[in-house]
C-alpha cells in the first residue's frame, strides 16, 4: 500500500473554485475520510486523486511518485462509486474476476484469487449467482471484491454506502472497517454522513466550500472543533451556540452570557469588544435550579433512556441531554450549568475557535 500526499491542490470550473489550495497527507494503511455537505469539494478532490479530474494547480504524490497529470489507468488505485456499476450479464465470479481478466490473468491464478477475495468478503457461496438476484448489501460486496482483487496501492471510495437502506448501511460500515483492519489498506473514503465518518475513520478531513475546515481524529474533531461549522456539522444533536459580545484578555477564564458569568477554558488571545459565540455539547449541560444561567423550556425529544431538552435563552437555544426520568414541562423556567472544561468560544466574524487551554497541543485546521 502507499502514502498519498496532496499539496496546494486547486480546482476551478470557470469562475467557480471547487477546491481551494488543499494540502494533506494520507498515511500508509490509514482509513482516511473526507466529510462535508454536498458541494463542499470532497468528491472533486477524490476524483483528482483518482485521475478522473485534472487539477488547475497543485501536486498529487502516490507512494512518492508524482501522478498529478497521469491518466487514471496509470495510477495503481481502485475506485468504488456510489452506484454498484456491476455487469448485469455476468455472475458474481465473473464480475469479481473481470479486472484480472483485463490484465491477462487467467486459469488457476484467476480462479484462486477470485475465491480468496469472495471468502474474505463472505460471499463465496454466491459466486455462481447472477448479480441481478443479489440484495443491495451483497452487490456492494461484489463491487468491493472487484476493487480488492487487483491489490492496488490505495482504495478510493465515493459514498459507496449511499444507495443502501439504513440496516445494510450499518452492517456494511462495520464490514468495511473490519475489512480494512485485515488488509491494512490505504483507504480514502468520501461521505456526507457523520456517523459513517466517526465510526470508521482513523482521521477525518472536514470540508466546506472547497476549504479544509479541520483535519484530526474523530475524537479530536468532536471534542475540539476548530471552527463553528465543524462544531455544528458533527454531533447529533449538534453543538448549541449562544451569541454574545465581549472583549477577550489573555488568561481570561469566564465570559458574561445571559446575565451569568460562565466559566470557560483559559483563553490566550486578545480581542477588542465584538461578537463571540459560546459552544456547548448537549451532554455538557445540566439543570440546576440555583444556577444564574436561565431559560425557558421550548420542547423535548425522548430517546429511550435519555431526552434532549431544548431551552430558549435571550442569546440562543441550548439543547441538554438529560435522563428521561427527569420531569420537564414546556414553558417551565430552568437554571443550567455548563461543563466549563468542555466549552468552546468561537470568533463571531470567521467562526474560528479561539485559542484556549482546550486547544494547547492543538488540532489540525486549515483555511484557504
Amino acid at each position: 500500500m502507499a502514502e498519498i500526499k496532496v499539496h496546494a491542490l486547486r480546482k476551478e470550473f470557470g469562475d467557480f473554485v471547487a477546491v481551494q489550495e488543499s494540502s494533506f497527507t494520507i498515511e500508509d494503511g490509514e482509513f482516511f475520510v473526507m466529510l462535508g455537505p454536498s458541494g463542499c469539494g470532497k468528491t472533486t478532490t477524490l476524483r483528482m486523486i483518482a485521475g478522473l479530474e485534472l487539477p488547475s494547480s497543485g501536486e498529487i504524490l502516490l507512494d512518492g511518485e508524482d501522478v498529478t497529470f497521469n491518466r487514471a489507468s496509470e495510477r495503481d488505485i481502485a475506485f468504488m462509486f456510489q452506484l454498484f456499476a456491476l455487469y448485469p450479464h455476468m455472475n458474481v465470479r465473473k464480475n469479481i474476476g473481470f479486472p484480472l481478466k483485463c490484465q491477462g490473468v487467467g486459469g488457476r491464478e484467476l480462479r484462486q484469487r477470485v475465491e480468496e477475495t469472495a471468502k474474505l468478503l463472505r460471499i463465496d457461496h454466491l459466486l455462481n449467482q447472477p448479480v441481478s438476484r443479489l440484495a443491495g448489501g451483497d452487490r456492494q460486496r461484489v463491487a468491493l471484491g472487484r476493487a480488492i482483487i487487483r491489490r492496488p496501492k490505495a482504495f478510493l471510495m465515493d459514498e459507496p454506502l449511499g444507495a443502501l437502506d439504513t440496516e445494510f448501511r450499518e452492517l456494511m460500515t462495520e464490514e468495511l472497517r473490519r475489512l480494512h483492519n485485515r488488509m491494512k489498506a490505504t483507504t480514502l473514503y468520501v461521505t456526507h454522513d457523520q456517523l459513517e465518518a466517526m465510526s470508521m475513520a482513523d482521521r477525518i478531513m472536514v470540508m466546506n466550500h472547497g476549504v479544509i475546515e479541520q483535519l484530526a481524529t474523530p475524537q479530536e474533531i468532536y471534542d475540539r472543533p476548530a471552527t463553528r461549522f465543524v462544531a455544528d456539522f458533527i454531533g447529533s444533536p449538534a453543538m448549541s451556540f449562544l451569541e454574545f459580545e465581549s472583549a477577550i484578555e489573555p488568561g481570561q477564564t469566564s465570559v458574561a452570557v445571559n446575565g451569568a458569568q460562565v466559566q470557560v477554558p483559559a483563553l490566550h488571545e486578545t480581542r477588542e469588544p465584538g461578537p463571540l459565540t459560546l459552544g456547548v455539547r448537549p451532554e455538557h449541560v445540566a439543570f440546576d435550579d440555583s444556577a444564574t444561567l436561565r431559560g425557558r423550556i421550548f420542547g423535548t425529544e425522548y430517546l429511550g433512556t435519555t431526552q434532549v431538552v431544548t431551552v430558549d435563552t435571550d442569546h440562543g437555544q441550548i439543547r441538554a441531554r438529560i435522563s428521561a426520568a427527569h420531569p420537564v414541562s414546556p414553558g417551565e423556567t430552568v437554571g443550567m450549568t455548563l461543563r466549563s472544561d468542555r466549552l468552546v468560544v468561537f470568533a463571531g466574524d470567521d467562526g474560528r475557535a479561539l485559542a484556549s487551554d482546550l486547544y494547547q497541543g492543538g488540532t489540525g485546521a486549515a483555511h484557504g
